[in-house]
């Protein structure tokens, strides 16, 4: 039996018997370990792996990502790849270390002679800059005088006007001179301090690179045909170049090292979510989740070879027709089915740019005004000149081009949210699980929906979406996450439950012709039945 991508969830996952089982079993396990409850409670990914043993005999694993109550030898569940945490082991002796470091770091910047010093240079600086910037107040006052007072002036006069610009920049430099010599004392007691701080963290720096890479160095990774390769070596081709931190701790490399090292031949494999999603993130419990890819994806490349793996669906080619709703000698307005990428990714899926460009061999320019997910479908715009690509470009960029999606989401709002309202959540990208966009108020970029309720229907709501913004994956997560209307859009693989498709539609685009200046609006039929 070949064994599922790790990579890819789609509705059969949940629905497959032997993952069934292997859930139900393991949420028992969970449910069993009450010292367990407050943890898991806060949220914690969990994997199972069904496979036969080398005389045919079924059974499944389980794991946990990372540790639990710091352990990773919890029995009913596979160890880690690498158990780093003996207490007297290397790992823990430089990690504490490191700890004294940043105790030291600590202790220093929160001396009460140092703050002391700080609060004293602080207001000095302060109390000098209010000196100087009354000073050159008084100097822009005499130049205006001197000004209004030059095209009537006699030589003499002239003179003194000239000495006294002259005295009053010599003396402004007198007066920083002055400051500097006055705080120097100050600012060189703070030095002291603040130079120690920098030779502790540069010292916290290499420390912690070389327990690092130690670290990685004994994550020895084993793939099917019984090859080993530690986590240095998988991740020296990657664009990162270093694994990042806690590679090799989440479900799948755990469950895969443990089935290849026991003779196991891996079916199925599933990871699971449960408890609270995290801050930022969006994650539902008991929804399944495919293995990150910053982490996992160079790990499992390596650890999957030897093993018959069944193709992830999102990579492979595809035959999609792509309906023309308007077009001139200036644009063509298309409407994207959902599967069909905007740009050519890295597999052979064919894309709209890819069916534009052999449509329309004379276009020039970059022609793709904007983009739309693979799994939205809807209206997108695209110019057959470069004059026209940069003229559409400016509206997008400006935020004049109006856009309605329609979108069904799982679960019913009504009653819980307003009838309509405004989501301001910003947005960036998750850096260690890409494509993934997380919630972040500090450097996430502005992000603002308008919506409105259009009705509910088995349990479900359909919704319509006005985006100021275009940020990726904005509707989806704004949809999904708490703060926003908390229920994820129906099919939404990432941030909620996969279904045949992801029920989100680009309906309608109002803009502007670069060409005749007429306002526009195009809307299209979608298949969200």
């Amino acid at each position: 039996m070949t064994l599922n991508c790790p990579y890819y969830v789609d509705s059969s996952l949940a629905e497959d018997p032997l993952v069934r089982e292997a859930v139900s079993q393991t949420k028992a396990m969970i449910a069993a370990h009450e010292t367990w409850k407050d943890e898991v409670a806060r949220g914690k990914m969990f994997g199972v792996l069904a496979a036969k043993d080398e005389h045919g005999q079924l059974g499944f694993l389980a794991a946990y990502s990372g540790q639990i109550g710091g352990r990773e030898d919890w029995e009913g569940f596979v160890p880690a790849v690498f158990d780093y945490l003996q207490p007297d082991g290397y790992f823990a002796v430089h990690e504490q270390a490191i700890s004294s470091i940043n105790h030291r770091i600590d202790v220093l910047l929160h001396d009460d002679a140092y703050l002391q010093i700080r609060a004293c240079l602080a207001a000095m600086q302060q109390r000098h800059a209010e000196e100087a910037d009354a000073f050159q107040k008084q100097m822009r006052q005499a130049k205006q005088r001197r000004d209004a007072l030059r095209a009537t002036a006699t030589p003499d006069q002239l003179a003194a006007m000239i000495r006294e610009s002259q005295w009053m920049k010599a003396e402004l430099k007198r007066i920083k001179r002055r400051q500097q010599t006055e705080a120097a004392p100050l600012a060189q007691a703070a030095e002291q301090t603040e130079n120690e701080v920098a030779q502790l963290l540069k010292a916290r720096k290499q420390q912690s690179d070389n327990l690092q890479r130690w670290l990685f160095s004994h994550f020895v990774m084993r793939n099917a045909r019984g090859e080993e390769r530690n986590l240095l070596d998988i991740f020296a081709s990657t664009p990162q170049g270093t694994p990042p931190s806690g590679a090799g701790e989440c479900c799948a490399p755990k469950l895969l090292q443990y089935a290849f090292l026991h003779r196991l031949r891996p079916i199925r494999i599933a990871e699971f979510w449960m408890g609270a999603s995290p801050m930022g993130e969006i994650r539902h419990e008991g929804c399944f989740y495919p293995a990150c890819r910053s982490k996992c994806l160079p790990i499992l490349q390596f650890m999957l070879q030897g093993l018959e793996v069944e193709s992830n669906p999102l990579e492979e080619p595809c035959q999609m027709d792509l309906a023309i709703v308007y077009e001139d000698s200036h644009l063509v307005v298309v409407n994207k089915p959902s599967g069909m990428l905007s740009v050519p990714g890295k597999s052979n899926r064919e894309s709209v740019y890819s069916i534009l460009r052999a449509r329309y061999p004379e276009a020039e320019g970059p022609m793709l005004v904007h983009r739309l997910d693979m799994a939205t479908s809807g209206l997108m715009v695209a110019a057959k000149s470069e004059w026209a690509y940069h003229a559409l470009q400016k509206q997008f960029e400006r935020r004049l081009v109006k856009k309605k999606y329609v979108a069904l989401l799982d679960g019913d709002i009504s009653g819980t949210v307003p009838e309509r309202g405004t989501i301001r959540l910003p947005i960036r990208p998750d850096i260690n699980n890409r494509p993934h966009q997380i919630v972040d108020e500090k450097y996430g970029k502005e992000a603002v929906t308008d919506y409105q309720i259009l009705g509910t229907d088995n349990g479900h709501t359909r919704i319509a979406l006005y985006p100021h913004t275009g940020r990726t994956h904005q509707l989806r997560v704004h949809c999904a996450h708490p703060s926003g209307l908390g229920t994820p859009i129906v099919g939404d693989a990432l941030y909620g439950r996969p279904a045949d498709r992801l029920y989100l539609h680009a309906e309608r685009l109002t803009l502007t012709h670069p060409a005749t200046g007429e306002e526009m609006t195009f809307t299209s039929t979608n298949d969200m039945k």
